[in-house]
């Protein structure tokens, strides 16, 4: 064997196959270079001529999703020619300005004809002392302005929207810090939102700028939820110091005795509210929230007698006070 040829030996072939022909017009051509060999996956030559661009990732993804579709329902040339009829078309009229529009539809809301619009609720007007504050500090269109809104604010707070009265009075109160009311209604309607904290902080605020005594019973009383007992006790006793109306008296009392309660001392909380056992020439709203918190108290000490009592004394003047009664009917009454 020559040095030149083929240390392989040669292919043995197949039953039936026919032995490749030797002329040279049937001779396969060798590859040339790439552009012969066929890319995998694709099956086809990658020719530069005529030869088949290779999917992208996003096509290849495609081709599947649209193998594995369901294919579509027939249309019903009847059905499409129905709805074809059914269309509609909105034609625009250019009619002058938006604005001159809107104009013509307030007047004709205005006009007696047919049912009034609803009107707003006017917020009650602030105090005019609240109100001097407020232009002596900001000028008097200003001032003006955030007098409104602190009166909307007011309003607000007594409609139960807390959080839009503690968003407008929290503004007013940054513009205007000296303004103990704007702190006040901060504080207040924090405390409806249980943000003790806050209360307390914006409380004390208006309290150092104008004390106010009716504040006093709701500052002990984000103390106490607070669990700062000797707080409720300095508040307390600045209370009784202010000596204010009998209402704001009987708010405090009834504060410093829950904080009792909470500590477990019930009789020291009896004790301290012994003044509102008496029993007034005219009964009024704060007297039944006193004797409800002694029914409570005796409830809780275990004297269902006492209890029954002031109970009753609450349910004889308003049977729908708080769940007097379903504690009744607990008491065996």
């Amino acid at each position: 064997m020559s040095s030149g040829s083929s240390s392989r030996p040669p292919a043995r072939r197949k039953p039936g196959q026919r032995p490749a022909s030797t002329g040279k017009s049937a001779r396969a051509k060798p590859p040339t270079g790439k552009t012969g060999r066929s890319k995998p996956g694709t099956g086809k030559p990658s020719g530069r001529r005529g030869a088949a661009k290779p999917l992208t990732e996003a096509e290849r993804r495609a081709l599947e999703v649209k193998a594995r579709r369901a294919p579509r329902a027939p249309r019903d040339p009847e059905i499409e020619r129905r709805r074809i009829e059914e269309r509609t078309t909105e034609e625009w009229v250019d009619e002058g300005s938006v604005r001159r529009a809107a104009s013509g539809a307030a007047r004709r809301a205005s006009t007696t004809t047919g049912a009034e619009p609803p009107r707003r609720r006017q917020p009650k007007p602030l105090d005019p002392e609240v109100s001097a504050e407020l232009v002596e500090a900001l000028g008097a269109q200003r001032g003006a302005r955030l007098a409104e809104r602190l009166a909307q604010a007011s309003e607000a707070l007594d409609r139960e929207r807390y959080q839009e009265s503690r968003r407008i009075a929290t503004s007013i109160s940054k513009e205007a810090p000296a303004v103990a009311a704007a702190h006040e209604l901060v504080g207040l309607a924090n405390y409806r939102l249980g943000n003790y904290k806050h209360a307390v902080k914006a409380l004390q605020t208006a309290q150092d700028l104008h004390p106010n005594p009716a504040m006093l019973p709701v500052i002990a009383d984000c103390q106490r939820a607070l669990g700062r007992w000797a707080a409720v006790d300095e508040v307390w006793a600045e209370l009784r110091a202010a000596s204010p109306n009998h209402e704001i008296m009987a708010e405090g009392r009834m504060v410093a005795a829950g904080a009792l309660a909470d500590q477990g001392d019930l009789r020291g909380a009896i004790d301290l509210m012994g003044p509102a056992a008496k029993r007034p020439k005219t009964v009024r709203d704060h007297h039944l929230r006193q004797w409800y918190v002694l029914g409570d108290l005796y409830d809780r000490v275990g004297d269902p007698i006492n209890a029954r009592r002031w109970f009753a004394a609450v349910a004889e003047r308003d049977g729908e006070f708080a769940d007097v009664s379903s504690r009744l009917r607990a008491l065996g009454r």
